[in-house]
Parts: structure tokens; C-alpha cells; sequence
């Protein structure tokens, strides 16, 4: 499918971005909304960013943001479940 629309040039001088740049970065911050809110898992974000699940990752890591974002309850939870483990 594609989908298209129209961006003043304003934006993308404001921004200092071509419109190669621009779309590869719209398309991140996309996929990366919609994994923080948990709509789509690590694999599908990177799908739609147009990543590898690694490049990904990685430049999930270059923009500081966390890969995995668990409370202190569900990281208790977690554990607690490695401990139960053979």
C-alpha cells in the first residue's frame, strides 16, 4: 500500500531536512508511537520504519530511548519467573 501527502517546503527547511531524510524519520517516529504505546511489537516498528529488527534497535539506541520499558512490577514479575526456571 502506499500512502501519501503533501508537506509544505517550509517544514522541511524549518526542519533542514531533504525529503529522503524527512521520510525516513517520519517513518520512525511513526513506528516508534506505535510501539511505545504497544501497538506494534519490536518487529513490526521496524517493519514499518523500514528497518531491520538490529538497525532498529540501534537506532532506538542512538535516540536514547529504551527498548523495553517495564515497571518495577512487571520487572518483579519477570524475575520472579526466571527464578522458576529449571
Amino acid at each position: 500500500m502506499n500512502i501519501s501527502f503533501s508537506i509544505d517546503d517550509d517544514i522541511l527547511l524549518a526542519l533542514r531536512e531533504k525529503a529522503p531524510e524527512f521520510t525516513r524519520d517520519l517513518r520512525f517516529f511513526a513506528a516508534l508511537t506505535w510501539y511505545r504505546k504497544g501497538r506494534l511489537s519490536l518487529g513490526k516498528a521496524a517493519e514499518l520504519a523500514g528497518y531491520s529488527r538490529l538497525d532498529f534497535i540501534e537506532r532506538l539506541r542512538v535516540e536514547q530511548e529504551p527498548i523495553f520499558d517495564y515497571d518495577e512490577d512487571e520487572m518483579a514479575t519477570i524475575f520472579a519467573d526466571v527464578g522458576k526456571l529449571p
